[in-house]
């Protein structure tokens, strides 16, 4: 172990001499002792003798490759932070080993002050971790003393209706009461004192849970709600947030957790009656829509126009509400997990191009020019399901269309960001009143003033984009200057999750 004021021993894994050498040249100059290995079984001995605290560990190498190596670095010493030296080729393998516990990873070739940066700010963490531990050695009173201490506090807890989890900085439950128990359905006899995951099935809380705990979340708005199913049915709501101390660090998490069954059983038989009555009122819409298209074409001309104005709205009427069924139809499947679930290799850009041709008319009637910009040609496929993602730009641009006046233009352009492809759908439309910004993606909710009273729409579409687009792992943002126009932002990750 290394005394606090002592330097911190890094080691180098690296089969070619250049890096190792350049490594250690750099770092030894900013007071980091090295060693280093040309391979994994001697990276391991190495580890055994000096105890490093940090590892640069390259993926590629003859004999035990880096992800072995960061196994058993794994199991040797969880506290070593492993940073992965990879090559462009690699970069998903490192994605990967980051997942597997790796702390960072720096791509080749890496230029000095690139090394410097990522070795200091393991070195930074390593620091806080030891000022952690020190103040959590400090404390007189910590979250322990919850679980012993027959306060009014503590029967205030015990007495409430939801659920109440209580971990500390480690992931061990220190605190929790009959109603959570009774709603994760454990003996009524158990105790706190153990792993976090021995109280709660579900892995993607746990992993929430943990991460909060050690104090990765530092706003709460970056935490979310989490729903999963108990085996015998029911649905619970977990909603989690840091305990701080009186100097704002992390003492561990709460987790409440609400039964929402109910909620769940209303919403499933919403769906089912929306979906029942949107699917006996199309098929006579449909043919009142036609008959009433078919009597206007017939007439025309030879009807007084007051005659003909109150047919020609009532087609469009008619083909707004087929238009809000059919959007109504599509929620529902979303709600009901039954989209997406065919999901293929999908190149987006291709999907793109086929959906601005396939539009290009609808732009020329108005007189608007619509372009595609690719800015970025490396563009990798995607997993998905086809048909939610031609809804989702086809919906993005079709309101643009609509949205922006005779003459306008409508720009899309697609590159890559990070491990996302990135779509804007750029208009010098209408815009959005900023007092809207915020609810443009609630059901029914349509911006109406002047511009846009006789424009017929059903208020779902946005809301059915921002559902597939979730669905997809992905994000969706809208800035908007009214009078200028409106940029829709898609991120979709290159490989969910």
């Amino acid at each position: 172990m290394n005394k606090e004021g002592e330097a911190i021993r890094v080691l180098v894994v690296d089969d070619e001499r250049d890096i190792r050498e350049g490594s250690e040249r750099i770092l030894s100059r900013i007071g980091f002792q090295l060693s280093t290995a040309a391979r994994g079984d001697e990276a391991l001995e190495v580890v055994g003798k000096v105890h490093p605290k940090i590892v640069l560990l390259d993926l590629k190498m003859p004999g035990m490759d880096g992800m072995e190596v960061l196994q058993r670095l794994r199991e040797m010493d969880p506290s070593i932070l492993v940073i992965i030296i990879t090559g462009y080729a690699t970069v998903e393998t490192a994605i990967q080993a980051m997942k597997q516990g790796a702390y960072d990873f720096i791509p080749k070739p890496f230029q000095p002050d690139q090394l410097r940066l990522v070795v200091k700010r393991a070195a930074e963490h390593i620091r806080l971790t030891r000022e952690a531990k020190k103040l959590e050695q400090e404390k007189t009173r910590t979250l322990q003393d919850l679980d012993t201490e027959k306060s009014r506090l503590r029967t205030i807890i015990e007495s409430l209706p939801y659920g109440v989890m209580v971990t500390n900085t480690q992931g061990q439950v220190v605190l929790i009461n009959p109603s959570c128990k009774q709603m994760l359905k454990l003996p009524p006899d158990s105790t706190a004192g153990r792993a976090i995951q021995d109280y709660i099935a579900d892995g993607i809380l746990c992993n929430l849970g943990l991460d909060i705990s050690k104090g990765r979340y530092v706003d709460y708005g970056d935490i979310p709600e989490q729903e999963f199913t108990l085996s015998d049915g029911t649905y619970l709501r977990a909603i989690a947030q840091p305990v701080l101390g009186e100097r704002k660090e992390c003492l561990g998490a709460i987790i409440n957790f609400i039964d929402i069954t109910n909620l769940k059983t209303m919403d499933r038989l919403k769906s089912e009656f929306v979906a029942k009555v949107s699917h006996e009122l199309r098929s006579p819409l449909s043919t009142i829509h036609e008959q009433i298209a078919l009597v206007v074409g017939d007439l025309m001309g030879s009807q007084p126009q007051q005659h003909q104005h109150l047919l020609s709205r009532a087609k469009e009427k008619t083909q707004g509400l087929i238009s809000l069924i059919g959007d109504l139809l599509d929620l529902s499947r979303i709600e009901e997990g039954t989209i997406c679930q065919k999901p293929k290799a999908v190149k987006l850009n291709e999907v793109m191009k086929n959906i601005v041709d396939f539009l290009s008319v609808k732009a020329s009637a108005k007189n608007q020019s619509l372009a595609f910009d690719l800015l970025n040609p490396d563009i990798p496929e995607i997993t998905a399901d086809p048909l939610a993602v031609e809804s989702i730009f086809g919906n993005l641009i079709a309101n643009a269309l609509t949205y922006t006046p005779e003459g306008g233009s409508i720009r899309i352009e697609m590159d890559r960001a990070g491990i996302n492809i990135r779509t804007k759908v750029i208009d010098n439309g209408f815009g959005i009143p900023e007092k809207y910004i915020d609810k443009i993606f609630e059901r029914f909710f349509r911006v109406k003033d002047e511009r846009t009273r006789y424009i017929t729409g059903t208020g779902l579409g946005l809301p059915i984009v921002k559902e597939l687009v979730t669905s997809l792992g992905g994000i969706i943002e809208v800035s908007s200057t009214l009078g200028q126009g409106s940029t829709f932002t898609v991120l979709i990750p290159i490989q969910k999750g």
